[in-house]
C-alpha cells in the first residue's frame, strides 16, 4: 500500500515533504517492531542499546556520557536507563575512583547471558528488512546517510535559521 493511502493524504506540498513524513511513518513501524521484540526480553529497545555498548566496552568501564555519545537515540535519559538496568541486575555500577562525580557501569554477567540469548534470535528484526533485495538495502542505507548529511548541513544551505536536535 501507498503512504498516501496509509495515512489519508492525497497532496503534499513538494516530493521532500513526502519523504520526510513517509520517513517518520516507517519509522514508527521500525521502532514498534523492535521494542515489541525487546519486550519479549523485558527489555527496552534503548536498554539493549546500552548493554550493547557495555559489552563492546567489556571489561573497561563506561560512563554515562559515553553511552550518551554511543546511543542511538540521542534524547535518551541514560542515567536512568542505568539505574534500571541496574535494578535488574543486568549492569554494576560503582563509584569512579578518580571522579567522585562520575560512576563507572560495567555489564554483568546476568547482563551477558541475556545479550547472549538475544543475539541468538535478533535475526529477527533483519527480517524487517528483507521484502528489499540486497541492492535495495545498500541503495537504501546509502539514501539514509545522504538525508542525515542534508539535516546535519542544512544550515549551510538556507538563509533562514533553522534549529535542529544535534545528534550522531
Amino acid at each position: 500500500m501507498h503512504f498516501e493511502k496509509e495515512v489519508g493524504l492525497n497532496s503534499f506540498r513538494n516530493d521532500w515533504q513526502r519523504a520526510s513524513l513517509n520517513i517518520l511513518y516507517t519509522h514508527g513501524f521500525v521502532l514498534n517492531s523492535h521494542e515489541a521484540f525487546f519486550k519479549s526480553f523485558d527489555l527496552t529497545a534503548q536498554q539493549f542499546n546500552i548493554l550493547r555498548i557495555l559489552k563492546e566496552q567489556f571489561p573497561k568501564p563506561v560512563s554515562t556520557s559515553v553511552l550518551r555519545e554511543r546511543m542511538l537515540d540521542k534524547m535518551s535519559d541514560a542515567s536512568r536507563l542505568v539505574s534500571r538496568l541496574h535494578a535488574k541486575g543486568l549492569v554494576e555500577v560503582t563509584r569512579n575512583s578518580t571522579d567522585k562525580r562520575l560512576v563507572n557501569i560495567l555489564i554483568s554477567a546476568k547482563g551477558q547471558v541475556l545479550l547472549n540469548k538475544i543475539e541468538d534470535e535478533i535475526y529477527k528484526l533483519d527480517m524487517l528488512m528483507q521484502g528489499l533485495t540486497d541492492e535495495e538495502i545498500i541503495q537504501l542505507n546509502d539514501l539514509l546517510d545522504k538525508v542525515r548529511k542534508s539535516i546535519k548541513t542544512v544550515h549551510e544551505r538556507t538563509s533562514t535559521p533553522v534549529e535542529l536536535v544535534k545528534s550522531a
